[in-house]
């Protein structure tokens, strides 16, 4: 018998896997159970890792998990960047890499990196990484003195297109920026990427669920057929329905109490980790949280996982900033109290 749940409990139960109520767990371990987290915004994502973290995580506590190599950062997947750990982005990669490249050939020759250029790029970047780790602007400016233009977003795309195949990603900090570093060979058993991949989907679900087949090939952009060839694999993926639809979740499925105010940094994978977000925000909401639909995610203001507005602390030299919060749900006056407390105690910057 499939176990029905509401669009509450399953509210309620997506806040639990997401651990936006904390947990006891490191910042590199909060990674490696998620698989991989939204990271196209790097303070956002350092500040996401740190929510899900054990108490008095600090962001400073995950930029030194960069530092030590647990995690790191690249496109593992839809082009996009990613904060992840070694292990899961050469996996990742080697499920996603070749479509990633694929769907990307049109634009690779509207900017005219034809393979000759790719060749020179790649020897003159594994050669200077060979060295040292580079800030971008160093990698650029390698390519320049190569005879490689990198105008016109030229350089971005063949760096995104040499991580994808797996000869860098970002790593240590320097300052606030992140540095170029050297990917190191991963060896791969034969026969393992059937199990690779069931457990990469595990992790997707047990931190998520629920959630529903067309989440999981969204996030990852594999067939639905590839993804749910994988999912069978795992022992102890349940069926279950949320409002009459079919999802996964991993395990006995346990309904937490109400969870009251939360809050979520910019591209958050609470809204960013599901293709359908309607359980969680309404249309006008959403419209909130990306404005003109320019791709740029603020941060939300949620109240029993419902999105009810968004927040940000002012950029200001102020020792007491006042937080700018705009709420598109009705919420009464008591639960706008709890908001402004929750926002004024934010402790991640």
């Amino acid at each position: 018998m499939v176990i029905s749940l509401s669009g509450q409990d399953a509210r309620r139960m997506r806040r639990s896997s997401q651990l936006l109520g904390g947990s006891d767990l490191s910042p590199a371990d909060v990674v490696r159970r998620a698989v991989a987290l939204q990271g196209q915004d790097l303070p956002a994502v350092l500040r996401a890792i740190a929510v899900r973290s054990r108490p008095g995580t600090t962001v400073q506590d995950v930029r030194d998990a960069f530092d030590r190599g647990e995690l790191v950062r690249g496109w593992p997947m839809r082009g996009t960047l990613f904060a992840t750990t070694p292990e899961h982005l050469a996996a990742l990669l080697s499920f996603t890499a070749e479509r990633i490249r694929n769907m990307a050939a049109r634009r690779r020759a509207e900017l005219g990196l034809e393979e000759t250029v790719l060749a020179r790029g790649r020897d003159t970047l594994r050669e200077a990484l060979g060295e040292r780790p580079l800030r971008r602007s160093e990698a650029l400016e390698l390519w320049e003195a190569a005879g490689i233009d990198t105008s016109d977003g030229r350089g971005y795309h063949l760096l995104m297109h040499l991580c994808v195949e797996g000869l860098a990603h970002w790593g240590r900090f320097s300052g606030t920026e992140q540095l170029l570093t050297l990917t190191a060979p991963r060896a791969v058993s034969p026969g393992a990427a059937d199990g690779d991949l069931t457990a990469l989907v595990r992790g997707f679900v047990l931190a998520r669920g629920p959630v529903t087949e067309a989440d999981l090939a969204w996030w990852t952009k594999l067939p639905r057929t590839v993804v749910r060839k994988a999912a069978a694999g795992v022992a102890d993926l349940v069926q279950v329905e949320v409002d009459g639809r079919p999802a996964w979740i991993i395990g006995k499925p346990e309904i937490p109490e109400r969870s009251g105010v939360s809050l979520v940094p910019a591209f958050d994978e609470w809204i960013l980790g599901y293709a359908d977000r309607s359980l969680v925000a309404s249309p006008a909401m959403l419209a909130a949280i990306v404005p003109g639909g320019n791709g740029v995610f603020r941060p939300a203001v949620l109240d029993d996982g419902v999105a009810v507005g968004t927040w940000r602390l002012p950029r200001t030299s102020r020792a007491t900033p006042e937080p700018v919060i705009d709420l598109v749900e009705r919420v009464s006056a008591a639960k706008r109290r709890a908001i402004e407390r929750a926002v004024a105690d934010w402790p991640h910057g």
